[in-house]
C-alpha cells in the first residue's frame, strides 16, 4: 500500500488532555467517589457516597521499630471514636491465600503479607488500619491505635552491613593483569543516595466488591499489575478484577508495582461491605511504595597514555530489604558496552537492611552507572590532560562488545559535535577554577548518556464509525509523557483523519491488553500496536471501496489510495476518491472495526538510545553553594514522534537529574530505621530557581530495526547523564571531586 501522508506525527501539537487536566475534569484515583462496575469497555460511573453503599475512608497504622514482633494491639479508643466502621490488624484479620504470581513484577523472596503475621519488618511497615465514614475521623482514630513491640536490633545503613548471597558477576578478558601492566591507573568509589519518586499525585486505591467482583480505582502504570497481584491474594480469577487508572499525576516507576496498600483497601472493602478509599499521605510514600536504592560503586580503571582504556572493574553494593531482593536491571550493561574495553570484571552485590523494598525510579541501573563511569572517565580525562569528549571518542567502540553485535544505530560521535557547537564547548579552558564571575567560580562538564530500547507485545482495538470518527483502545497507561497524544498522533495519521477527530482510551483493563507503561517501551510497544490495528483497518476501508461499484475508486489498485482528511482518494488523482462518512453510509455500515497487534522481533543488534549532556554550574566560592547556569542534552532517540511531548520529558529529567545530583537525599536516622525527612519541606527537590536554562537537540532518524514506527524511546534516557555532567561540571568549577551525590554546599567548604 502506498505510505500515508504524515499530518500528525512531528508536529508540535499541544496534549489532547490538557484542557481536561488544566480544568481539573481529569479524575484521578482519589477523585473518585463510590463508582458502580459497568459491562465491558464502559466507564464506570459514580454513586453518591449516601447511604448504606456510601463510600468510607482507610487510614494505615505504621510501625514505629524497623524490626521485631507486635506484642500487643489496643484499639479500643479508635474503635470507640464516632464514624469508626471497622479497624483491622492481624489480631483479627482473614489469612489470605497470597498464591504465586509469576506475571507481575514480584522479586525474589517473599513479598510484604498486610496483617498477616506479628512481624515487623521496616519502620512504617503497616500493621493495622482504620476505617470510617470521613477521611478526619479514620485519621483521628488511627493515632489512638496503641502497639507494643518486642523490638529487636536492625540494621539500616549500608556502610555498615554485609552483603548476602553470591554476586552477580561478568567478566571478558583477565581485568586484574590488565589493571597491574596498565600506564595508568586509577580507582575511585562513588556513593549516590537513595532518592524517592514524591510525583506530584499521591498513592491512592478505591476498592469497591459486587459479589466476587472487585472493581478498584488505581494509581498505577500497568492495571494488569494490581489485577494479576489482587487475584493472587485473594485466590479468585482475574478475570473477576476491573482496575480503572484513566489519569497518572507522576509516578517515575513507583506505580509499577502493586504495593501492600492496595490489597489492605481490597480488605478492608470486603471485610466491611463497602467502598473503601485509601489515599497514602505524602510521609507514608517513604516506606509505603518504593524508591532508588543507594550504592556503593568501586571502580578500577587501567589506561595507555592516549587515555584508551585497557581495564575496568566494577565493584557495587547496593541496599535491598531483607525480605525481598531488589536487583536493578541495567545496572551492569554500560561497564560492559559503552566504550571499548579488552578487559572487564563486575561483580553486583545486594546489601539486606531492615527497610522496605527499593524499585525502579526513572533511568533505572543506567543513571546510577552513568554517575560512577562518567564520573571516572572525567577524572582520566583530567588525569591525562585530555579533553573529556576527546578521551570518549578515543573509546568509542564499533560495535556492542557485550555480545558482539552490530549497533542498528549509535550515533554518539554526532552527539559529542553537534552538542559541543551548540554549547561553546571549544572556549571551555581545561583548567580547574580557571573562570570566575565575581564570588562564583565558573565550570562545565559533559557526559554521555544511555538506555536500552525496550519493546514488549501488546494489542490495541481500532473503531471507525459511520461519523468518520475514531475510537482506539489500549490498556496502557500515562504517567506524564503523553500517551494519550501521541497515540492519538500515530492513529490520525494511519487512519487518514484529523487529530480532534481520533479518541484514545487507555487505562481500564477492560481494554486490551498493553505491557507495564515503563522503561521507555510503550511509545515502540503501544505504538506499534496502534499503527498495526489502523492500517489493517484502514485497508479494510479502502478494499471495502474498490469492491464497490459505486465507489468512485472502484476496480482501482489498493496501493494507489491514500487516506487525507478522512477521505480516501486516488494518490495520484486526489479528486477521485470518497470520504469514510459516504464508503459506510452507502454499504449501510455504522463501523469498521480491526484489532492491532504487535510482537517485537529477535533482536539482531544491540539498540540503544544514547545522548550527551552538557552543564554549567556556578559555585559561590565562600559559601559553597552550587547553581546549575544552562544544560544541553543531544540525543539518538530514533524517530520523534512529537516534539513537544520530547521535549517535556528531556525537561522534566533535567530537573530530575538537578534533583539527585545536588538536594534530593532521602536521610535515615540509623538507630530506630526512621525516615527524617519523610516530606517535601525536609527532601528537597527542585524548585523554579534551581532550572535554568534548559535545550535539548534531537538527532533526525529513526531506528527501523527497533521496531515499525522506528522509535528508540525517549523517557528514561534523558535523565541518565544529567548529574555526572553536573558533578563533571563541578570538579571543573572548583578542582574538588565529589563522589558522593547529592553535591551539597557543606561538601565542597
Amino acid at each position: 500500500m502506498s505510505p500515508q501522508p504524515q499530518a500528525a506525527v512531528g508536529a508540535p501539537l499541544s496534549r489532547v488532555d490538557g484542557r481536561l487536566k488544566v480544568t481539573g475534569q481529569a479524575k484521578y484515583a482519589a477523585d473518585h467517589p463510590h463508582a458502580r462496575t459497568t459491562s465491558h469497555g464502559e466507564t464506570p460511573t459514580p454513586d453518591g457516597p449516601d447511604g448504606p453503599d456510601g463510600i468510607v475512608h482507610a487510614v494505615v497504622v505504621d510501625s514505629s521499630v524497623a524490626r521485631g514482633r507486635i506484642t500487643g494491639i489496643d484499639t479500643r479508643a479508635a474503635e470507640a471514636h464516632p464514624g469508626v466502621v471497622k479497624v483491622i490488624h492481624h489480631g483479627n484479620a482473614p489469612q489470605l491465600p497470597y498464591g504465586p504470581n509469576p506475571g507481575s513484577l514480584n522479586l525474589p523472596g517473599q513479598r510484604l503479607r498486610a496483617f498477616q503475621d506479628d512481624q515487623v519488618r521496616f519502620h512504617g511497615q503497616p500493621v493495622a488500619v482504620v476505617v470510617a465514614t470521613t477521611p478526619e475521623a479514620a485519621q483521628h482514630a488511627a493515632s489512638l491505635v496503641r502497639i507494643d513491640y518486642d523490638a529487636e536490633p536492625s540494621a539500616t545503613d549500608l556502610a555498615d552491613a554485609p552483603a548476602a548471597g553470591e554476586p552477580v558477576t561478568y567478566a571478558r578478558g583477565d581485568a586484574e593483569a590488565a589493571l597491574r601492566s596498565a600506564a595508568v591507573r586509577l580507582e575511585m568509589t562513588y556513593r549516590p543516595a537513595r532518592n524517592h519518586h514524591n510525583a506530584m499525585e499521591l498513592h491512592a486505591t478505591v476498592a469497591h466488591w459486587d459479589g466476587d467482583r472487585l472493581t478498584l480505582w488505581d494509581k498505577t502504570q500497568w492495571v494488569q499489575s494490581p489485577r494479576a497481584e489482587l487475584a493472587a491474594n485473594f485466590g479468585i480469577p482475574p478475570e473477576n478484577i476491573r482496575v480503572v487508572s484513566p489519569f497518572v499525576g507522576g509516578a517515575f516507576g513507583n506505580a509499577a508495582r502493586a504495593w501492600p496498600h492496595i490489597t489492605i483497601a481490597a480488605l478492608a472493602a470486603r471485610e466491611t461491605g463497602r467502598p473503601v478509599k485509601l489515599v497514602l499521605t505524602r510521609r507514608q510514600l517513604y516506606f509505603g511504595v518504593g524508591y532508588r536504592p543507594s550504592y556503593e560503586y568501586r571502580i578500577r580503571l587501567g589506561s595507555d597514555r592516549r587515555g584508551r582504556l585497557t581495564a575496568m572493574t566494577h565493584d557495587l553494593r547496593a541496599e535491598t530489604s531483607r525480605y525481598e531482593t531488589f536487583s536493578e536491571r541495567g545496572v551492569l550493561a554500560p561497564g560492559q558496552m559503552l566504550y571499548t574495553t579488552p578487559n572487564v570484571a563486575q561483580a553486583y552485590r545486594t546489601v539486606p537492611l531492615d527497610v522496605n523494598t527499593p524499585t525502579p525510579m526513572r533511568g533505572p541501573g543506567y543513571s546510577t552507572a552513568a554517575f560512577a563511569i562518567e564520573s571516572a572517565m572525567d577524572e582520566l580525562a583530567h588525569e591525562l590532560g585530555i579533553d573529556p569528549i576527546e578521551l570518549r571518542q578515543r573509546n568509542e567502540p564499533e560495535n556492542d562488545q557485550a555480545n558482539g553485535r552490530p549497533f542498528s544505530t549509535r550515533r554518539l560521535r554526532e552527539c559529542y559535535s553537534v552538542g559541543a557547537r551548540a554549547f561553546d564547548w571549544h572556549r571551555r579552558d581545561p583548567r580547574p577554577r580557571s573562570r570566575r564571575d565575581g564570588d562564583w567560580l565558573i565550570g562545565t562538564g559533559m557526559a554521555t548518556a544511555l538506555y536500552d530500547t525496550l519493546r514488549a507485545p501488546g494489542q490495541a482495538r481500532v473503531r471507525l464509525t459511520a461519523d468518520g470518527t475514531a475510537l482506539v483502545e489500549s490498556a496502557t497507561s500515562d504517567m506524564g509523557p503523553g500517551t494519550y497524544t501521541s497515540m492519538t498522533q500515530i492513529a490520525a495519521d494511519a487512519l487518514g483523519l484529523a487529530v480532534r477527530n481520533v479518541t484514545f482510551r487507555l487505562g481500564d483493563t477492560a481494554l486490551p491488553p498493553a505491557p507495564i507503561h515503563g522503561g521507555s517501551l510503550t511509545m515502540a510497544s503501544v505504538g506499534s500496536t496502534v499503527q498495526d490495528g489502523c492500517d489493517k483497518l484502514r485497508h479494510q476501508a479502502i478494499e471495502l471501496a474498490v469492491e464497490d461499484s459505486n465507489s468512485p475508486l472502484y476496480g482501482a489498485a489498493v496501493g494507489d489510495i491514500v487516506v487525507r482528511g478522512g477521505r480516501l482518494h486516488m494518490k495520484d488523482d486526489p479528486a477521485r476518491g470518497e470520504t469514510y462518512r459516504q464508503l459506510l453510509a452507502r454499504n449501510e455500515r455504522t463501523h469498521l472495526e480491526a484489532q492491532g497487534t504487535y510482537t517485537p522481533g529477535q533482536a539482531r543488534s544491540s539498540m540503544y538510545a544514547y545522548g550527551a549532556v552538557f552543564a554549567e554550574v556556578a559555585v559561590d566560592a565562600r559559601l559553597g553553594l552550587v547553581r546549575v547556569r544552562r544544560m544541553l542534552g543531544v540525543f539518538d532517540a530514533g524517530r520523534i514522534i512529537s516534539p513537544e511531548l520530547a521535549d517535556s520529558q528531556a525537561i522534566g529529567a533535567m530537573v530530575g537529574g538537578i534533583g539527585s545530583a545536588l538536594l534530593e537525599h532521602t536521610v535515615t536516622d540509623h538507630r530506630d530505621g526512621r525516615i527524617v525527612n519523610a516530606d517535601l519541606a525536609d527532601y528537597l527537590v527542585p524548585v523554579n530557581a534551581d532550572v535554568p536554562d534548559l535545550k535539548v537537540i534531537y538527532l533526525d532518524g529513526r531506528d527501523d530495526e527497533a521496531g515499525p514506527i522506528g522509535v528508540k524511546g525517549l523517557g528514561e534516557v534523558v535523565l541518565v547523564g544529567v548529574a555526572p555532567a553536573i558533578a563533571n561540571a563541578v570538579f571543573h568549577a572548583t578542582g574538588r571531586r565529589r563522589r558522593d551525590l547529592p553535591i551539597t554546599a557543606e561538601t565542597l567548604l
